[in-house]
């Protein structure tokens, strides 16, 4: 009997990942014991999240599952790279994992009904970022705003 998730090729491709984790987190002690710790939990929470989210009925549950699955997904990857910087995972090594935790993320927000985004676009923000945005005031005229009724 093959349940759901299994059937997924997104599962199936987190599952082949958790087994790399599981043999690299093995001689990582010491100073990578947090990272090592942290990288267990991100790459376990992948398939255990697209198993619990394919089992639900509601496209927002579903969605809310995939879409922490996703972020592990991009956890992991973060986490490699602290690795690489600590001296502690292959750089090459590294980079042909990356490649499945981005396959992974695409295919878990086309499972979730959204659109997958790698970085962010100035467009979202509505115009170019100010170069000098440290939020200081800079001049006499420039006192913050309170709104009327406000408690602030």
């Amino acid at each position: 009997m093959t349940l759901g998730h299994e059937r997924l090729d997104v599962y199936r491709l987190a599952i082949g990942y958790v087994a790399w984790v599981y043999e690299k987190a093995e001689g990582l002690n010491g100073v990578h014991r947090p990272a090592r710790d942290q990288w267990l939990r991100a790459s376990q929470s992948i398939p255990l999240n697209i198993a619990e989210g394919n089992g639900k009925t509601a496209d927002a549950d579903r969605r809310r599952y995939f879409e922490i699955a996703r972020g592990s997904a991009l956890e992991c990857a973060a986490i490699q790279d602290v690795l690489i910087v600590g001296k502690a995972l292959d750089k090459t090594e590294s980079r042909t994992r990356k490649d499945e935790l981005d396959r992974m993320a695409a295919m878990l927000s086309r499972l979730g009904g959204r659109g997958y985004q790698v970085q962010e676009e100035h467009e979202v923000y509505g115009a170019d970022p100010d170069p000098d945005s440290d939020f200081d005031l800079e001049g006499e005229d420039m006192e913050p705003q309170h709104q009327p009724g406000g408690d602030a």
